[in-house]
């Protein structure tokens, strides 16, 4: 069973494809706001390099946010296109959950960050498990300093990944027991999105393209100024 997996939640976009064998392929770029012209030159590249025709692919999994707006409505638009055409089931996975996957092997409790614009993070925290990892707090939008004292007050040994944790590096290092995964983690994976979705696959957890939900957490940015004009 071959999953095709398409990130696009943050500054990167991400295609990969694998199977029982693993990741066969994957292409990443971050050219910021490309997301449209890199995703489609991108499957195409993953699926030569894999030796496999799109014709076979099984399942199409997708990154569901949180993320921004833009990027997260063109990978999901592009998912369900090709899941559509090719008449296969679908998997979504969320951003914060492949961020904390690069770091699954860590004793320590995973905090997911990412860069929301604005002055604000996507975050969520988990913890390690056999095969993967748990989530221990629910996605949400926050402001930097405001989880910064989350994970103070949790007092737990801490190893943060995503982009949000490096932009708002310096309110984030104060906390003695906090550690940064590194600029190799600041963004989620199609890579950890394929091996995630895989054995998901073989359970038939999936859903049709229809039922594939976005998770934004907040309105878009044009909707909010207009709301901002609005009440001026």
């Amino acid at each position: 069973m071959l999953v095709l997996g398409i990130e696009s939640a943050t500054a990167q976009v991400g295609v990969a494809v694998g199977g029982h064998e693993g990741v066969l392929a994957s292409a990443h770029s971050a050219r910021d706001r490309r997301h449209a012209e890199n995703l489609t030159p991108q499957i195409a590249f993953v699926c030569e390099q894999a030796r496999i025709e799109i014709s076979e692919i099984s399942v199409v999994a997708v990154d569901v946010g949180p993320g921004l707006f833009t990027g997260l409505r063109v990978g999901i638009a592009s998912a369900m296109a090709v899941a559509h055409a090719l008449g296969v089931p679908m998997i979504g996975v969320s951003s914060l959950d492949l961020g904390a996957f690069a770091v699954r092997h860590t004793p320590r409790t995973i905090a997911a960050c990412f860069d929301a614009r604005r002055g604000e993070v996507f975050a969520a925290q988990y913890r390690s498990v056999p095969g993967g990892v748990q989530r221990i707090t629910e996605p949400a939008v926050w402001q930097p300093t405001d989880f910064s004292a989350e994970l103070l007050a949790n007092g737990d040994d801490v190893l943060m990944v995503g982009d949000g944790g490096l932009r708002y590096h310096d309110v984030f290092d104060p906390i003695v027991h906090l550690d940064f995964a590194g600029p190799s983690t600041a963004h989620p994976s199609a890579r950890a999105l394929v091996e995630l979705a895989h054995p998901r696959a073989l359970r038939e957890d999936f859903v049709s393209p229809s039922e594939i939900e976005p998770m934004y957490l907040r309105k878009p940015d044009a909707e909010i100024n207009w709301q901002t004009r609005d009440s001026r």
